[in-house]
């Protein structure tokens, strides 16, 4: 693990130094465009705002309620194959901010467990729990080592559990074509997971992200790029490293991303790792994005931030959900405390980087515009919880 916190601070100091060096002008104009043009029409602008206060048993009757204030989700998952990206950020497990690292910048196996009961209670034929981690260990055993009951998720009904830093269990890679045409990729490969599967669900927390400005549903999925095709070893099929030819592809000349448009130029992470967040999003759409705000962190997505900004553990209380990630992401900034989530570069928070939640909407993603956003359950006045 020393390796890998090690590659994402390497990671972290260049995407802060890029940041601090690009011409600020340029960025605000590139941002400034996108805000002119005109957002796109309400499509599934219903986001559920749930108070939850504790993990273990509130949790699910939390979930129950946001997915009853969207309409239910009954017809969205009955006889589907519902595939779940968790938010593991790796394979260390230890414990951060001196609590369990589900409480901070994980997924919490209670959000999980209760997810996955309720999927089935609404009908859903098979569960697919996925994640690319940083080993080369099956998902199950990775999970273990969190201290995840693997058995009690499989007496739930059929469950499946798939590590898509590669191949995996499939014979090829899915090609995933971008339908916007795409502001960096045309296409992706992913793991067959991706594109074997009916309904797709983001589990997010709900964090800040020193590259990204905020990580949650949509940039939850920036994890479906294998490692051993988008990573520092690509070519490789037990490729466990990080995804430095996607942030910067500087140090990685040899490496040829598949699907990757001509004419992409920059080198800055902070520019491009928002455009690749919306063209994952775009190839593979999300159809419910669920984030944990029960409990969580500010300041960066995790341990390796804590030299670039100030981490600290944040209880906001709350379950958002919702049937577009765009708009759901959209409310959760605002839950953050930041009043505009379609700010551009400059503002917080996305002070040094660009806002992929703009650049989603203005691809067709979804709705970036509050006011156009059907908020329902508890007030984003209510559960503000700033940070920062």
């Amino acid at each position: 693990m020393t390796s890998h916190n090690c590659s994402r601070r390497d990671f972290l100091q260049r995407s802060l130094t890029f940041a601090a060096g690009a011409p600020f002008a340029l960025h605000l104009g590139r941002a400034a465009a996108f805000a002119a043009e005109k957002p796109v029409p309400a499509r599934n602008a219903k986001v559920a705002i749930v108070q939850c206060r504790s993990y273990g048993a509130a949790v699910r009757p939390a979930l129950d309620k946001c997915f009853d204030l969207l309409g239910g989700i009954g017809s969205l998952v009955k006889d589907k194959t519902v595939t779940i990206k968790l938010n593991l950020t790796g394979t260390d497990f230890q414990p951060f901010l001196d609590r369990p690292v589900g409480e901070t910048y994980m997924t919490h196996v209670d959000t999980a467990m209760a997810l996955a009961a309720a999927l089935f209670q609404q009908g859903a034929k098979r569960i697919r729990f996925v994640e690319s981690t940083q080993s080369t260990a099956t998902l199950q055993s990775t999970l273990s080592l969190a201290d995840w009951d693997v058995k009690a998720f499989e007496g739930l009904g059929k469950i499946e559990f798939e590590n898509t830093r590669n191949l995996g269990l499939g014979s090829s890679y899915a090609h995933l074509r971008v339908p916007t045409g795409g502001y960096m990729f045309s296409a992706l490969d992913l793991n067959h997971s991706y594109a074997d599967t009916d309904v797709m669900v983001s589990l997010a927390k709900l964090k800040n992200h020193i590259t990204a400005g905020v990580t949650l549903s949509m940039k939850n999925l920036f994890g479906l790029t294998p490692n051993s095709l988008y990573g520092d070893q690509a070519g490789d099929e037990d490729a466990t490293a990080g995804r430095g030819p996607l942030h910067n592809p500087t140090d990685f000349q040899k490496v040829r991303l598949p699907g990757l448009k001509a004419g992409i130029t920059s080198n800055d992470p902070t520019w491009r790792v928002p455009r690749i967040v919306v063209d994952v999003c775009a190839a593979r759409p999300i159809h419910l994005a669920i984030i944990d705000g029960i409990t969580s962190m500010s300041g960066g997505e995790g341990p390796w931030c804590k030299d670039a900004a100030e981490i600290k553990f944040t209880q906001p209380g709350v379950l958002i959900a919702g049937l577009n990630p765009v708009s759901t992401d959209v409310v959760a900034t605002a839950v953050m405390g930041y009043d505009n989530p379609r700010a551009v570069r400059g503002a917080k928070p996305f002070g040094f980087c660009d806002n992929h939640l703009l650049l989603a909407e203005q691809a067709g993603l979804g709705v970036a515009d509050l006011t156009q956003i059907d908020v329902r359950g508890a007030a984003i006045a209510k559960v503000k919880y700033p940070y920062g």
